[in-house]
C-alpha cells in the first residue's frame, strides 16, 4: 500500500556531534576526502548503502549508534577538527582576496546563471556537460574565494535514470526528489516564512517559486522550485523535469531561470548581507531573461529603454556553449510575445523591444524565431566561447550580428574549459602531489594497474545490477566474473549521445573492431557508457546497437556498455582507462571535458583535433585521430569509413603495441612517460582553477569596471544610448572618399606610376604596382566625409598584413589615423594621416575603415557599424538593434 502523504524524519543529533549536520549540509565534502573519511567512520555500511551521501547517511543512522559516537573520544576529535577546517576554509582570505587587496579592481560579487548544476550524485541536477562543468566553475570559484552566487532551478525529477530492456533499448526513469532529503536548505524571511518570486503570467495567471539554498562551499546556489501549493497544477510542474516539456514550458522555465534568478538574488543579498552582483554572468542562453529583468530594475530611477540596457550590457557576460544552432532553444515570437505583452510579466517594457533582442534579423535567419543566443549576446557587452577553436566557429556562426567585419574581428573571445581536481581525480593520483617528475616508472606504472583493477571490480558489479534489471536470473551471469581484465589495455568512452559524438564509429568495421578486441598478445577492452535524450529515439537507436554488439558472447568479456552514466560513475570510470576515446564530427565538439578529466588521472587521450584536445594536443599526452574534414556534407558514411579506418589503425599499429612494449622490469617506459607528462605538463592547463582565473581576469574584472561607470552612474549610460542613437542616425552619411601613400623621409620605397599621386578609392593601384623593401615606413593619407559627426565620434584605421591570391588581407594589424593639421580640404573633407610600417615580407596590402568610437565602448564593434572604401556604410543588426 501507498501512504497518502510522505514527511522526512530527522535525527536529533547529540550536542558533540552538532557539527555534523554543518559539514554534511556543505557540499565541500564531494571534493573534500578527510569530510567524506569522517561520514564513513560514523558507519561504514550506511555509507556505503547512502550511497557517499551524508544527509541520507544522517538520516538513516540509529540513535544507539549516534550515542556510541557521542561518547567517542577520537570520533569527536575528528569532528571537532573538521568543524575548524570548514571553517578556516569558509573564513581565510584566497586568491581571489589577495587579489583584491593588491589594489585590481575586482567585482564584489558575480552571479552565475546556468541552467544545470552538476555538483555531487547527491544533487542530481544536471544532466551532462554543461551541468558538470557549471559545478566544477561553482568549486573552483569556492576554492579560489571568487565571491560568486549560483543560480538555477530545483528540478523534482532532476535528469532522468537509465537502464536498459532486455534486447537493449534504452529506458527512462523520473525518481521524485524529495527537498527535504537533499543537502538544500529554505532561505527564509525574518519571520521564519519562506522567501518567494513571483512571475505574471497571461490570463491572469502568477508563477510562484521558493528558493532553496545549497552550500558549494564558499558559495551559495540557488535553486528556484515551483511545486508549492499556491501554485495551479501547471505551474507547479513547471520546474518538474530538466530539459523536459514543450515550448511552453521551457520558455516558463527560461523566464523563471532568468527572471525568478535575479528576484532570487536579490532576495539572498536583503537576507544575508551578501554583497549586491556587479556582474552577471550567463551560462549559455537559457537564462537569458534575467537581462530584461535588470533592465526593468532600473526604469523607475529615470532611465529609459536604451540607457537601462546599455547599463545592463556592461555588467553582462554571455558564455555560448554550443557550436551549432540546433542546439540553440528558439521560440515562436508570438510565444514570447503572450508572455511579454499585456498582462504578462516584466510591465512598462515595450514588448516589441523585448522581441528585436531574439530576432534573428541577419542574412539566414528566421524572422519569426526569438532566438535565446541572439539575446544572451545582444544582452552583453562581453561574449566568449569555451575553447579556443569553439570561439573561432562561434565568431563564424553569429558573425551575421556584427555586418562588415570579418569573422577574426567578430568580439566573442574564449575561455577554454577546465575540470575540477579535487573532484575528479583519484586520491592515489592526488597523494603524489609535486612528486610526479620524482616517482619511479615502476611505481606510476603500479599506480596505473591499481587503478585498472579498481575500474575492472566495478564494472562488475554495475554490470550484474545492469543484468539483473534487464530480467536475467543469477545462473545466467557467471560469466560476469570473467569481464574485462586488469591487465589489458583499457579504452574509455562515456558522454552524451547525440549524433555528432559518434557513439557507433567503432562499430564501423565489426571484424577489424573484433580482431583488435580479441588479439592474442595485444588485446584491447572497452569500457562505454552514455545516455540519450528522452525525446531522441535515433540516439536510443545507436546506445541499442552499441549494447547488442557488447551482449554478444564472443567480445562481452572485453566490451561493456554501463547504464545511468553519471557522475558517482564517472568518478570510478574515469581514473581507470588508460585511454580516452573521442571521436566527433569536428568541429562540433565545443570543449568536451571528460578527456580532461581522464588526463588529471594519467590517462592518455585519442581523440579528434576538436575542442580543447585540438588547442593542447602534443604527443606525449596522447594521439590525434585524422579527420575527414574536406568530405562533402553529403558523405556523411564515407566520412565515418575514413575515421574508424584511422581510429584502429591507431590502436593497432601504435597504442596497443606501446603498452605491451615491456622492458626488462615489466614496465612500458615509453607509455610511463607519456603518462608522467601528462600528468606534469598538460595537467595544470585543464584544471578548472586556471580557467575561473581567466574568467576573473578577462571578463568580471572588466565588467565590473563597465558596470561601475554605466550602471552606478544613470546620466553616463543616458549619455551613451543617446551618442548611439546619434550615430546611428548618421552612419549612411559616412563614407571614405580617397586614398594614397607616399614615401616618408629616409624610407625605400620604388614607387610606379599611379601610387604617388594617389588613387581614388574604387580604382585601387594594383597589388603588383608598388616593390617597397622590408623595414619601410608609407606615409597613408586618407580622405572621409562624416557628414553629422564629429571627428570625435569615430576613429579612422588602416588596415594591413599580408595577401592572398584573392587579395584578401590575412593576419590583418590596425592602425590608427589622426586628423590632419589644416582641418577639411576643399571639397569639405576631413583629412586622415598616420604610417604604415611594413614589417613583413611577400604580397602585402591595406585597406582604411571608419568605425564609431566612444571611451565607454568595450571594442569597434560594439555597434556593427563600420564604413569601408567602397563608397558605402556597412551598416546591419549589430549588436544593439536600431
Amino acid at each position: 500500500m501507498k501512504a497518502i502523504r510522505r514527511f522526512t524524519v530527522r535525527p536529533v543529533l547529540p550536542g558533540p556531534l552538532a557539527p555534523l549536520s554543518e559539514l554534511a549540509r556543505n557540499l565541500r565534502w564531494s571534493w573534500h576526502a578527510p569530510t567524506r573519511e569522517l561520514f564513513r567512520r560514523a558507519d561504514p555500511a550506511g555509507w556505503r548503502a547512502a550511497g557517499g551521501d551524508p544527509v541520507r547517511l544522517l538520516g538513516s543512522v540509529t540513535a544507539g549508534r549516534l550515542a556510541e559516537l557521542a561518547t567517542d573520544p577520537e570520533f569527536l576529535y575528528r569532528v571537532s577538527e573538521s568543524a575548524r577546517d570548514l571553517d578556516a576554509y569558509l573564513r581565510g582570505r584566497r586568491w581571489y582576496q589577495e587579489r583584491s587587496g593588491d589594489g585590481v579592481p575586482l567585482p564584489a560579487a558575480v552571479a552565475y546563471f546556468s541552467p544545470e548544476f552538476g555538483i555531487t550524485a547527491a544533487l542530481p541536477q544536471y544532466s551532462g556537460g554543461l551541468g558538470i562543468l557549471a559545478g566544477d566553475h561553482l568549486k573552483a570559484a569556492s576554492d579560489l574565494g571568487v565571491p560568486l552566487i549560483g543560480v538555477g532551478l530545483l528540478y523534482r525529477h532532476g535528469y532522468f535514470r537509465q537502464s536498459l530492456s532486455r534486447d537493449g533499448w534504452q529506458q527512462e526513469h523520473y525518481p521524485v526528489l524529495d527537498p527535504d532529503e537533499l543537502p538544500l536548505t529554505l532561505l527564509r524571511e525574518p519571520d521564519g516564512g519562506p522567501a518567494r518570486v513571483s512571475l505574471a503570467l497571461p490570463g491572469g495567471r502568477t508563477l510562484r517559486a521558493r528558493i532553496w539554498q545549497a552550500r558549494v562551499g564558499r558559495v551559495p546556489l540557488l535553486l528556484l522550485d515551483s511545486d508549492v501549493e499556491e501554485n495551479a497544477p501547471g505551474e507547479r510542474d513547471v520546474t518538474d523535469r530538466l530539459y523536459g516539456g514543450g515550448s511552453e514550458h521551457r520558455l516558463l522555465q527560461e523566464a523563471l531561470l532568468g527572471i525568478g534568478g535575479v528576484r532570487a538574488v536579490r532576495a539572498y543579498c536583503r537576507l544575508t548581507g551578501h554583497p549586491e552582483p556587479e556582474v552577471f554572468h550567463t551560462n549559455e542562453g537559457h537564462a537569458g531573461f534575467q537581462g530584461l529583468e535588470r533592465i526593468r530594475e532600473l526604469l523607475p530611477y529615470g532611465l529609459d529603454f536604451d540607457a537601462a540596457l546599455e547599463a545592463v550590457r556592461a555588467g553582462t557576460v554571455f558564455t555560448t556553449h554550443t557550436p551549432v544552432p540546433a542546439g540553440i532553444d528558439r521560440f515562436d515570437r508570438e510565444l514570447v510575445a503572450r508572455h511579454f505583452g499585456d498582462g504578462g510579466e516584466l510591465p512598462g517594457i515595450d514588448t516589441e523591444r523585448v522581441l528585436r533582442l531574439g530576432t534573428e534579423s541577419y542574412p539566414g535567419g528566421e524572422s519569426r524565431v526569438f532566438n535565446m543566443a541572439v539575446m544572451g549576446l545582444r544582452l552583453a557587452q562581453r561574449a566568449n566561447g569555451v575553447s579556443t577553436l569553439h570561439g573561432a566557429v562561434s565568431r563564424e556562426m553569429f558573425r551575421g550580428l556584427w555586418p562588415g567585419f570579418d569573422v577574426p574581428e567578430v568580439p566573442i573571445t574564449s575561455v577554454t574549459n577546465g575540470v575540477h581536481a579535487p573532484t575528479w581525480v583519484a586520491p592515489e593520483v592526488l597523494a603524489l602531489g609535486d612528486d610526479i617528475a620524482a616517482t619511479p616508472a615502476a611505481d606510476l606504472w603500479e599506480l596505473r594497474r591499481t587503478l585498472r583493477e579498481r575500474l575492472v571490480g566495478e564494472v562488475r558489479e554495475r554490470l550484474y545490477a545492469s543484468w539483473r534489471q534487464r530480467g536475467a536470473g543469477t545462473t545466467e551471469l557467471g560469466w560476469i566474473d570473467g569481464v574485462l581484465d586488469p591487465d589489458v589495455l583499457t579504452i574509455g568512452f562515456a558522454r552524451r549521445v547525440p549524433a555528432y559524438k559518434r557513439l557507433t564509429l567503432m562499430l564501423r568495421d565489426r571484424e577489424r573492431l573484433a580482431e583488435l578486441l580479441l588479439h592474442p598478445r595485444r588485446p584491447v577492452q572497452i569500457v562505454v557508457a552514455g545516455k540519450a535524450h528522452p525525446a531522441d529515439d535515433g540516439g536510443k537507436r545507436l546506445v541499442q546497437e552499441l549494447v547488442r554488439f557488447a551482449d554478444e558472447p564472443r567480445f562481452r568479456h572485453r566490451i561493456v556498455f554501463l547504464p545511468d552514466y553519471g557522475m558517482a560513475m564517472a568518478r570510478k570510470l574515469l581514473p581507470g582507462c588508460d585511454v580516452w576515446l573521442n571521436n566527433p564530427l569536428r568541429p562540433l565538439e565545443a570543449c568536451g571535458t571528460s578527456g580532461m578529466k581522464a588526463a588529471l588521472n594519467g590517462g592518455l587521450n585519442l581523440s579528434v583535433l576538436d575542442g580543447w584536445w585540438d588547442e593542447w594536443y602534443e604527443p606525449d599526452f596522447g594521439w590525434a585521430v585524422p579527420t575527414a574534414d574536406g568530405t562533402a556534407a553529403g558523405e556523411q558514411d564515407r566520412r565515418d569509413d575514413l575515421e574508424a579506418a584511422a581510429l584502429y589503425g591507431l590502436v593497432e599499429e601504435r597504442i596497443a603495441p606501446l603498452f605491451y612494449e615491456r622492458g626488462g622490469d615489466g614496465v612500458p617506459a615509453r607509455w610511463t612517460e607519456m603518462v608522467r607528462r601528462t600528468l606534469t605538463g598538460l595537467g595544470p592547463k585543464v584544471q578548472a582553477d586556471r580557467m575561473v582565473r581567466e574568467y576573473v581576469d578577462r571578463l568580471y574584472a572588466p565588467a565590473a569596471r563597465a558596470h561601475r561607470v554605466l550602471a552606478l552612474d544613470t546620466g553616463a549610460a543616458g549619455d551613451l544610448a543617446a551618442w548611439k542613437a546619434r550615430v546611428r542616425a548618421a552612419w549612411r552619411g559616412v563614407s571614405v572618399d580617397h586614398a594614397e601613400v607616399g614615401a616618408q623621409v629616409g624610407a625605400q620605397v620604388g614607387v610606379e606610376a599611379g601610387i604617388e599621386g594617389g588613387a581614388e578609392v574604387g580604382g585601387g593601384t594594383g597589388s603588383d604596382t608598388c616593390a617597397v623593401e622590408l623595414g619601410s615606413t608609407l606615409a597613408l593619407r586618407v580622405c572621409v566625409t562624416l557628414g553629422l559627426l564629429r571627428p570625435e565620434d569615430v576613429e579612422v584605421q588602416a588596415v594591413a598584413g599580408r595577401v592572398d591570391a584573392d587579395d584578401s588581407i590575412t593576419d590583418p594589424q590596425t592602425f590608427p589615423l589622426k586628423p590632419a593639421a589644416g582641418g577639411p580640404d576643399t571639397a569639405g573633407r576631413l583629412v586622415y594621416e598616420g604610417p604604415l610600417a611594413l614589417d613583413r615580407t611577400g604580397p602585402f596590402g591595406y585597406t582604411v575603415r571608419v568605425l564609431p568610437a566612444h571611451p565607454l565602448l568595450p571594442h569597434g564593434a560594439d555597434l556593427g557599424l563600420v564604413a569601408w572604401p567602397n563608397g558605402a556604410a556597412g551598416e546591419g543588426a549589430g549588436v544593439l538593434m536600431r
